[in-house]
């Protein structure tokens, strides 16, 4: 149970961190999070289906162990994988995997640079074999820190961040041969130089960014290194490194430099890295504050009690609670500040000015649109309001909406925050959204023809297993359009503008067009217009036809009209029969598609395209089916590993964490343009979400268990509630969803027509 000493927490409070707990409470939200989540794989084959394809691992999360701020940059961490060998792990470039035991460095907040403390003896990277095993059972990740122990060599490492600096502390045994080694990373414009007996520098020839990183304790010894390119020795490949003792420079690939020194057992030695523009703006990142190792630790926690603290839950089991604030800890870690607001940033013209808003990363649309973005608007509306004011400027400097893989997700976020209450100048980002809509020079692929025709044609391919990624994603494009081109409609009709409005309505059901009703799919089309063959709905696609998906996975991808796709399939009771299938029949494909992991029948939990799916019995008068599978979901799909860690796939900054964060709390964004979250089955007695605009939202599930996991009846802000949804104007000034739990589903609850979530369509339309 988690509680705080008072009964409500100020807002002062919660925004500092400044969060005590009350005699009752056992843990608090930072020792519940836990950065490891995410690491690991499913180790259940059944879950796993037949992904990876052999010799290759399964995907994890590939969340990030190491320490980081909310929305910060700065991310350090253990490097236990080759990152050249993550480069061609088919782009998907991530260091740290929690089944592998030895480590290679330690990241830095300096791109390429790792660091890496060893006794005696070492190569030059990326040999490596001064790379150690370490212990697991000393690994530690919370909010803020990470440590770890080296038994072959008796090193303790330590890390913790600020927004800038990366800090480290080695605790070394005694010997005299304590080494710490820096290096730079494979490029040939790489440079390293040794400044005194405390200071290290370089740059990165890559993106042409400098570092410093600062010693606590005077080198004994130094020198430089580099790894030079193979020769031909006669029949032999040979390769010479240049490894030069005493010497302060070095450049080429793996340019590097190593520091010696003399420790007593149990000293230690800090480090600080910071990365910047230019040396003099790495310098001015190394703030005096950084110093005090355990101070930095302790700010970072506060900030982190701080974000978790803005949602508190009583009851569930330790697990439970632990996975909860895990995946709230990796849902706020993205997207990323860049320039806070007062700041001097580049402009096109090769100047400078100062912004007045914080600017993030961009946002990855197709992945975290669909939950993790209106997470932030529940709980971070301020950051959201950025977030929109950074895509905008983003679209005013290249004339186009940011957009990611084919879809063009951007419209549901701006009409989803729009719909949520966000202040904004919703027609100016209009200009862009409509834009990227209508001309084919566009980042909308294939436009002309979707306009053209209403339906992206596929070029035939023979299916390789695992799939590549040739090929045009025809049926998800449209479909992916279609949900776009609706929710343009919506913010076309709130702006006054009737005519775009009705276009924009009439492309939204372009979906239909892909639809084979002779299979009861969608299907890919030649582009002649005649449907593909041959056409297997089991197999999974990477971007032919579908988008990391198979034919069953991504039917459902009609978000905007559930009720049209009800229509198209025959009724309720055929959709529900249909998802029943979906969800019970055996995954046997013949190929294999890495992304495709986390199966439950043919529902893959471990990529976007279907995560909406168990939500959509509610759309058909059963809700009870939905409330089931969630809980299943929940159980299998994240820590029901032998380490208790796992995630079903890539969490996609944010994606997968934000779907076990919301559905723990008991409801989902099936359509996160829309204003309406569809309720499942929350995991905890209660729940309150102290929501950005000072408001809470309490869910508190009467009677609650791992058996009592069925929805008898429910109120609403005092009122009786028959509906397996909610939109955001019944929460917004503050709310409370009270659910009486049982064992047995209640069909007479939620399962009428006239209950069910808003759609396009009407029924039988």
């Amino acid at each position: 149970m988690t509680r705080y000493s008072a009964p409500k927490l100020t807002r002062t409070a919660i925004v500092t961190g400044l969060i005590v707990c009350s005699a009752l409470s056992a843990r608090t939200p930072v020792e519940y999070a836990n950065p490891l989540v995410g690491t690991a794989s499913l180790d259940d084959p059944a879950l796993l289906g037949n992904a990876p394809p052999p010799g290759e691992e399964a995907y994890t999360g590939f969340t990030h162990p190491g320490p980081a701020l909310p929305h910060r940059n700065v991310i350090i961490g253990p490097i236990n994988k080759d990152l050249t060998e993550a480069a061609g792990n088919h782009g998907i470039i991530f260091p740290y995997i929690h089944s592998r035991r030895t480590m290679l460095g330690f990241s830095s907040p300096h791109p390429g640079l790792t660091i890496m403390p060893v006794v005696g003896a070492w190569t030059v990277p990326p040999d490596r074999t001064h790379a150690s095993p370490y212990d697991k059972a000393t690994e530690k990740a919370s909010p803020g820190y990470y440590s770890v122990e080296f038994p072959d060599t008796g090193i303790r490492t330590e890390l913790t961040t600020t927004e800038h600096t990366g800090c480290y502390r080695f605790t070394f045994p005694k010997t005299e041969r304590g080494v710490i080694l820096i290096d730079l990373g494979a490029n040939e414009n790489n440079g390293i130089e040794i400044i005194g007996d405390r200071i290290v520098r370089g740059r990165n020839g890559r993106n042409n960014r400098s570092f410093i990183a600062e010693f606590s304790k005077p080198f004994k010894n130094f020198g430089t290194f580099r790894q030079n390119r193979p020769v031909l020795d006669g029949s032999r490949v040979r390769r010479d490194d240049d490894i030069r003792a005493g010497a302060r420079k070095a450049e080429g690939s793996y340019a590097g430099s190593y520091l010696q020194f003399s420790m007593q057992a149990g000293e230690q030695v800090q480090v600080r890295i910071v990365s910047g523009s230019t040396y003099e703006n790495a310098h001015a990142l190394l703030q005096p504050d950084s110093r005090n190792f355990d101070e930095v630790r302790r700010r970072a926690e506060a900030l982190w009690a701080g974000k978790l603290g803005l949602v508190e839950i009583k009851g569930g089991t330790e697990k439970q609670r632990g996975l909860f604030y895990s995946t709230l800890y990796h849902s706020l870690m993205t997207p990323r500040l860049q320039v806070k607001k007062g700041a001097a940033r580049p402009t096109r013209e090769n100047g400078r000015h100062t912004i007045d808003y914080d600017r993030y990363s961009p946002i990855a649309f197709w992945d975290t649109t669909r939950n993790q973005v209106m997470l932030l608007a529940l709980l971070e509306p301020d950051v959201a309001v950025n977030i929109m004011r950074t895509h905008l400027e983003m679209a005013r400097e290249s004339g186009w909406m940011h957009t990611s893989f084919f879809a063009d997700h951007a419209a549901l976020m701006y009409l989803g925050y729009w719909e949520r209450g966000l202040p904004f100048d919703y027609a100016a980002v209009y200009k862009y959204l409509r834009k990227n809509a209508m001309d084919p020079a566009g980042p909308r692929g294939d436009l002309a023809e979707y306009m053209k025709q209403g339906w992206v044609h596929d070029d035939f391919i023979r299916h390789p297993s695992p799939p590549n990624a040739d090929g045009r994603a025809g049926v998800d494009k449209t479909m992916e359009y279609s949900w776009d081109d609706h929710a343009l409609a919506l913010l076309a009709k709130k702006l006054g503008k009737e005519d775009d409005c009705r276009m924009f309505l009439a492309r939204a059901q372009n979906y239909r067009n892909v639809f084979d009703s002779s299979t009861g799919f969608m299907r890919g089309r030649k582009a002649d217009g005649t449907w593909i063959t041959p056409f297997d709905p089991r197999e999974p696609y990477y971007n032919y036809m579908m988008k990391e998906a198979s034919g069953w996975q991504n039917l459902w991808l009609v978000p905007h009209d559930v009720q049209g796709l009800i229509n198209l399939l025959g009724g309720r009771e055929k959709f529900t029969a249909k998802l029943d299938e979906f969800f019970t029949a055996p995954y046997n494909p013949k190929g294999i598609a890495r992304d495709v992991t986390g199966m439950i029948g043919l529902y893959c939990q471990g990529n976007q395209p279907d995560q909406h799916a168990p939500y959509l019995y509610n759309y058909a008068g059963q809700p009870w089916k939905t409330q089931a599978l969630v809980r299943k979901i929940l159980a299998l799909m994240y820590g029901s590993d032998k380490h208790g860690l796992a995630f079903p796939g890539m969490d996609d900054q944010g994606t997968t964490a934000a779907w076990y964060v919301m559905s723990a709390l008991g409801f989902y964004t099936v359509d996160p343009a829309s204003p309406d979250y569809i309720i499942g089955s929350p995991l905890f007695e209660e729940a309150i979400i102290h929501m950005g605009n000072g408001k809470d939202m309490v869910i508190r599930a009467k009677n609650n268990s791992d058996t009592n996991y069925y929805i008898q009846s429910a109120m609403l802000n005092g009122q009786p509630w028959n509906k397996p949804w909610f939109s955001h104007a019944d929460i917004a000034n503050g709310g409370t969803l009270i659910l009486e739990m049982g064992p047995h589903p209640n069909p007479a609850w939620g399962s009428s027509p006239g209950e069910a979530p808003p759609s396009l369509s009407a029924v039988g339309q």
